[in-house]
This record gives C-alpha cells, sequence and structure tokens, in this order.
C-alpha cells in the first residue's frame, strides 16, 4: 500500500507493508480524509512527530473480529486507550496516561490506504451522512465538547474568535444549541459562511468589545488569541481554549485572577452529537471543502492546506 509519510517538515509518499491487526481493532480501508491544523502543526514540529499523519477519515470495514463491522463505512475516534484504568472507567479515554493517538502519538495516522483502530473506536454512518459529510466528525466532535464543558444557556452571548475551520464549526455549533453568537474574524469570505448560517459576524479590529462575552473561544491558532479572548470576557466568565500552537503562549495573568476568569482547555469530544448535528443538517459543512487531492498528490495537498485562508483540503484513497 501507499501511506503519507512525515518527517523533519517534508511530506512523501512512501510504500508500506499493509498494516497487521491486533486483536479488538479492525483494518480499514481508506475512503476519504482530511488534512487539518493539527497535521499542519505536526508538519512544523509540532510532537517532533515522524511517521504518518492523519486523524480525520471516513473508511470501510474490510477486516475485524465482530463480523458485524466488516463492510460498514465507519469514522473512529482517535484516541487509543488502555480500557482499564481510572481515566477509562470514568468515559474519558481520550485522557488515558498510556493512550496513543492515531496520527500523532504512537499510532500510524489515517492517510494512507489502510490504517487500524480498536473496533470500541468506530462508528457506523448511516446513509443519511455522505463521506465529503462525515469527514468533518472528528473536528466537529471537537466542537460539541464546549458543550460538555461548559453549561451555555439560551441567547447566552457568546464570541468565537478565529475563522479558520474549527472556528467555523464551533460557532455553527453553539449556534444550533441556541446561544446568541458573535463570530470574529480577518476574512470576509470565510465569516459569509457563518452569516448564511443565520450568525453575526464581524470583522477583528485592532480594538475588540471588552469584559462582553460570558463565554469566548479561541480558535484563533495564534499565540496572541488567548489574551484577547480573555479581554473580551465578564468578571467570572469562561474562556475555552481551543488553538493548538506549536509557539510558547505568554500569559498575563493579572487579568484572569482579579475577574476570576476560568481557563477551559478543550480538545476532542464525542462523537455521537457530531454526527447528530450531520444527519439533521443542523450544521453545514459543505462551504467549509475548500480542495480535495488523491492521496499520492499528499505533498501538493499539504502545500494547498498550508495557504493563507485555505479552509479543508480532502485527502481521497480513489482518485488517481
Amino acid at each position: 500500500m501507499i501511506a503519507v509519510h512525515l518527517d523533519g517538515g517534508n511530506i512523501s509518499i512512501r510504500k508500506r507493508k499493509l498494516p497487521e491487526r491486533p486483536e479488538g481493532f479492525a483494518k480499514i480501508r481508506l475512503l476519504l480524509a482530511g488534512i487539518c491544523n493539527t497535521d499542519l502543526e505536526l508538519q512544523r514540529g509540532y510532537y517532533g512527530f515522524r511517521g504518518t499523519p492523519g486523524h480525520e477519515f471516513v473508511g470501510m470495514v474490510e477486516e475485524a473480529d465482530d463480523p458485524r463491522w466488516i463492510g460498514k463505512r465507519v469514522v473512529g475516534e482517535i484516541n487509543l486507550a488502555c480500557d482499564q484504568c481510572d481515566w477509562c472507567g470514568r468515559g474519558l479515554g481520550r485522557h488515558c496516561p498510556t493512550r496513543s493517538v492515531l496520527g500523532i502519538v504512537r499510532h500510524p495516522g489515517a492517510f494512507a490506504e489502510y490504517l487500524t483502530l480498536p473496533e470500541r473506536n468506530l462508528h457506523a454512518l448511516p446513509a443519511a451522512i455522505s463521506s465529503e459529510h462525515a469527514v468533518f466528525a472528528e473536528p466537529l466532535a471537537a466542537a460539541c465538547e464546549i458543550l460538555d464543558q461548559v453549561k451555555v444557556a439560551a441567547n447566552e452571548p457568546v464570541a468565537v474568535l478565529g475563522d479558520g475551520k474549527l472556528g467555523l464549526l464551533v460557532a455553527q455549533v453553539l449556534h444550533a444549541h441556541g446561544a446568541q453568537v458573535t463570530h470574529f474574524g480577518r476574512h470576509r469570505a470565510k465569516l459569509q459562511i457563518s452569516a448564511k448560517a443565520g450568525i453575526a459576524t464581524e470583522l477583528a479590529k485592532a480594538k475588540l468589545p471588552e469584559r462582553a462575552f460570558t463565554l469566548v473561544v479561541d480558535a484563533t491558532g495564534s499565540a496572541a488569541g488567548l489574551e484577547q479572548a480573555i479581554r473580551m470576557t465578564v468578571p467570572r466568565g469562561n474562556v475555552i481554549m481551543k488553538s493548538t500552537v506549536h509557539d510558547r503562549v505568554t500569559l498575563d495573568a493579572a487579568p484572569v485572577i482579579v475577574n476570576e476568569i476560568s481557563l477551559i482547555g478543550s480538545r476532542c469530544g464525542r462523537f455521537k452529537p457530531a454526527l447528530a448535528l450531520l444527519k439533521s443538517a443542523k450544521v453545514d459543512v459543505n462551504p467549509l471543502i475548500a480542495d480535495r487531492f488523491g492521496l499520492r498528490d499528499a505533498p501538493e495537498a499539504f502545500r494547498r492546506a498550508a495557504e493563507r485562508g485555505t479552509l479543508k483540503v480532502l485527502l481521497d484513497a480513489a482518485q488517481a
């Protein structure tokens, strides 16, 4: 099979042996995958990653211990947990201290013709969700995680900072939940995606509203975004930190302490609410698809994904 290989910032295509399938795992043939900001950060040196990246995917199960999985079109949760520790027992395997992570930590990723994942990580897709939409399940689950972490009331004033892929998904999720969302970004065309969904939008300026929102989500992908989010939050409000950046983030803690603001890190989420939103079409991911390349064209696809302003770039295993 062929697989994408990342090493020292370079993307190449290599021939690999088909992956062995451990007990309890499924062997999955890739259909479609998405390049996300984390993949680009890995290319820039995040985690010192070397190997096959990729964690947003749709695939077809070809081998499994449970025959009911065979022939199913699936997406998969990316954390491979031990299923034995206290964290796993609490349903928080994504914080398992011995976990590996698909395409990020100690497990080959989805940018290959075949991959393996534990069967317990899989979610079968209904016919109503296309593969092009389902490839957004993982980042959409990350957006939905916010609603598991904080209580968001109907009509609560919420700000989302950043109009990249994740910011656009977060804005739609919180809007669908009933929050009064204002989406701030630097690109009119991308903010138009939120505007068409009925979300209030504003171009980010040098001076943004201060102490105006009970909840602010930083999805800027920049080291400066967190301080801006803190300034926009009311006393005793919440800041959700969604940005993963390779740079070190410096922070003046005084306004956080004085205003008793809660800083909440937010990463992966449950797939069930994400798939429900896709099935009901309450979140529209079509406008987020910027380009599509064959798996063999991954070097070009990564270059395209890294261009300023580019949204989701897909890798199609069937495309020549």
